[in-house]
């Protein structure tokens, strides 16, 4: 009987013990406050300033010599200040996009970029406009030899898609990293990796008229 009543007493206790266990975790978590989610907002608005009107007279199929007007902006929610870059790359239909869960920058070719040291909660919109100034185009594909982003004219090295169709921007979001001394593709929130990134596709099947 003696022994009946140990176990029994031991049984309790070890429940009682689960219990308070269970109850002072209940209380941690309600009482502790999470902590602030840290991200970054990357988004590309149109020229009327909306998720819209990305092509004039809403034609995917560039012409040479069109300007095509976009608005790039980044809101820092990092809680702290970061300094960004947002790096502008042109693509077609073969080459790799950016790679989320690696987080791995696109191969695609490097046009230009735009850096700036952002404030915590302030959002920065950069004025991006476009315009494919030479061109050569067949019957089986068109290269872009010379692209112009905001006045600033690049040459492209043989770069072509085929039939002119599947050419993309690709807009990549890089912050500064004090341990390595330059910028990283994306960012580190609680041990974890993060990137954002933009792409938007057109043609290019016309010859400037």
């Amino acid at each position: 009987m003696n022994l009946k009543r140990t176990q029994n007493w031991r049984a309790l206790l070890v429940i009682f013990v689960t219990l308070l266990i269970v109850c002072e975790t209940l209380a941690y978590v309600v009482t502790t406050p999470r902590p602030n989610e840290q991200f970054f907002q990357f988004y590309l608005l149109g020229s009327k300033r909306a998720a819209s009107d990305y092509y004039p007279n809403n034609d995917a199929d560039i012409r040479p010599d069109v300007p095509v007007s976009w608005v790039l902006g980044v809101t820092n929610n990092m809680g702290s200040i970061q300094l960004l870059s947002v790096r502008v790359k042109i693509g077609n239909q073969t080459i790799q996009p950016p790679d989320d869960q690696n987080a791995v920058a696109s191969p695609a070719p490097f046009l230009s970029d735009f850096a700036r040291v952002l404030q915590d909660n302030e959002t920065w919109e950069i004025p991006f406009v476009w315009t494919i100034r030479n061109a050569t185009i067949t019957a089986a594909s068109a290269r872009i030899v010379t692209f112009q982003i905001n006045n600033e004219t690049y040459e492209i090295s043989d770069w072509s898609a085929k039939n002119g169709y599947n050419f993309r921007l690709v807009f990549e979001l890089w912050t500064w990293q004090t341990d390595l001394g330059s910028f990283e593709f994306g960012w580190t929130t609680n041990g974890e990796r993060h990137v954002a990134w933009l792409q938007v596709w057109f043609n290019m099947t016309s010859a400037a008229t």
